[in-house]
């Protein structure tokens, strides 16, 4: 549950610290004065979309925290784990927006993305805005809704994406069809494509070593005289180099009895004369290595032509031949399968089944839920002014089926016992819509994990009985939930455990909001201004005082 709040600099809070409790809270005040501004920083440090606008006039930056307390079996701690945060008993959410509009979030301290702030917001906290009703009248918004109800929302993803599949697999059997003749002329081309590469075997790393060897064969006979020549120079000629050098070695090695400075010189000689030694023996071994072969260049020559013919003709390097290979034996596998009609009707065969199965049990559990869903908000008509009246949610069969399964969702109303029942967007006023609206919401988040429940303003458009009840509901949710509701109405005020205060105060020309923590007289006052306005009697007190008597 939410413990503690911290609002600096935002829109018009210059500062502010919140302690929170337990049960059902009442958030109050004069139209104007800025009560849902508490609810926009959670949104904000849940994740919802930054902007300029929410730093306060002539400040560098907002800065939002809030602390949350989690419990053992919070499905919040395994998400922290899995997402490399700290996952104690206490849960800290920070936002800090600057003037730009930039913003920073962080979870236990650490760096976190809007995207991970609104993933454990689903986990800690449920806002119902003010537009929450108008939201129900969209068909995607009621499909949700029941299936968020029914925790159903991973299986209704899962069937989506097996829709997917079968959508494609439907695609490709028919651009089959249509495609036949085109894809019967890529298929042959490629075909006589892959088996020319195959036949040509030209591996990558042969290119190279193969253009060296033509260098060497063609160039043979000028190797060998060469060769031939330096041999003589070395160590086979009347003077060879190899010799002398070591002649000279020796004798300067005597001359530097008297000169001590020859010696280095001579020690130069005798490896040079070494390194000669060495490499009239290696030259010897590298004639010995090569002749002329007339045949073997011929037959380097033509698999160079072959190469070069290959590489010309399909417009690649030569190196990326074995690269076309492999791609163009990958596309005409494709291309085989594409060209099989039996294998894609399988395949489309194997995708409905594997759909039709899964769509088969999401259906079963929104038949369950959408049943369970009727009983509980048409029970609620009764006690909001709507006695006789009936709510239905509706599974419309879609036989040949969508991404949102085999049925459409649609919530259905009667607001009287003598009307029919109709789609909800159609036949209710906005008085209605309120009352059946937040029934659906007390229900549906009564049967979800969140340990927070926000509501703000969703009681617009309803008053008098229905208003208590309405408070007596949120109360209720209270006992098992921590539940904070941003209220115009004083008979939902009154129902609440715990009340806030909002009001605004002008300090040198700069316009502040303020909130005061209420206790008993305090609530009297409140609670006797939302019902008599700007001028309070002793008997609105006194009605006031009734009020929270009964609210107790």
């Amino acid at each position: 549950m939410l413990r503690r709040l911290l609002i600096t600099d935002f829109v018009l809070v210059d500062r502010l610290e919140l302690d929170f409790r337990p049960g059902f809270g009442a958030l109050t005040g004069e139209t104007g004065a800025g009560k849902s501004i508490l609810l926009d920083a959670l949104s904000l440090l849940l994740g919802e979309r930054a902007d300029a606008g929410v730093v306060r006039a002539g400040r560098e930056k907002a800065d939002l925290a809030a602390e949350f307390d989690l419990a053992a079996d919070s499905p919040a701690r395994p998400w922290l784990l899995a997402q490399d945060f700290n996952a104690d008993e206490e849960l800290l959410v920070r936002r800090v927006v600057d003037s730009g509009g930039r913003s920073r979030a962080y979870i236990n301290g650490m760096p976190a993305t809007a995207t991970q702030l609104r993933e454990l917001g689903e986990f800690i906290a449920d806002i119902h805005g003010q537009h929450a009703h108008q939201a129900l009248l969209r068909a995607d918004a009621q499909r949700g809704l029941l299936d968020s109800h029914a925790g159903i929302t991973a299986l209704a993803r899962e069937v989506s994406g097996l829709w997917k599949e079968l959508a494609n697999a439907r695609r490709a059997r028919a651009e089959a069809a249509e495609q036949q003749a085109g894809l019967q002329r890529e298929q042959d081309m490629l075909g006589f494509q892959v088996k020319e590469l195959d036949e040509l075997a030209f591996a990558a790393n042969e290119w190279e070593p193969l253009n060296q060897e033509h260098a060497r064969l063609t160039h043979a006979a000028s190797l060998i005289e060469g060769v031939s020549s330096s041999l003589e120079a070395i160590t086979d000629g009347e003077m060879p180099l190899a010799g002398e050098t070591e002649r000279l070695a020796a004798k300067l090695s005597e001359l530097a009895q008297y000169d001590a400075s020859l010696r280095d010189i001579a020690e130069l000689l005798n490896e040079a004369a070494i390194r000669l030694d060495e490499a009239g023996h290696a030259l010897n071994r590298y004639r010995d290595r090569v002749e002329l072969d007339p045949a073997r260049l011929v037959e380097v020559e033509q698999r160079i032509s072959a190469i070069v013919s290959a590489s010309r003709k399909y417009r690649v390097p030569p190196e990326e031949l074995s690269e076309l290979l492999l791609q163009s034996r990958t596309r005409l596998e494709s291309l085989t399968a594409l060209a099989d009609p039996a294998a894609l009707a399988e395949r489309e065969k194997q995708c409905e089944a594997a759909f039709r199965k899964q769509a088969g049990v999401l259906s079963e559990k929104r038949a369950s839920a959408a049943r369970l869903l009727s009983e509980q908000v048409t029970a609620a008509m009764q006690d909001l002014a709507m006695a006789g009246g009936r709510f239905e949610v509706a599974l419309i069969p879609e036989p040949e089926g969508s991404a949102t399964g085999l049925e459409k969702i649609e919530f259905q109303v009667a607001a009287n016992p003598s009307q029919p029942l109709k789609p909800l967007s159609r036949v209710a006023s906005g008085g209605e819509l309120s009352r059946i609206g937040l029934s659906i919401q007390v229900i549906t988040s009564a049967s979800q994990a969140v340990p927070t429940l926000i509501f703000d303003e969703v009681d617009a458009g309803i008053g008098g009985r229905v208003a208590e009840m309405v408070g007596r509901r949120l109360g209720e949710l209270g006992q098992a939930r921590q539940v904070l509701c941003v209220t115009h109405l004083p008979q939902v005020a009154a129902q609440a455990d715990w009340q806030w205060r909002v009001a605004k105060d002008n300090h040198d020309g700069v316009t502040l909001s303020r909130l005061d923590v209420l206790d008993d007289a305090g609530r009297i006052e409140e609670i006797a201004r939302m019902l008599g306005g700007v001028n309070i009697t002793e008997t609105t007190r006194s009605h006031a005082a009734e009020l929270l008597g009964l609210g107790r």
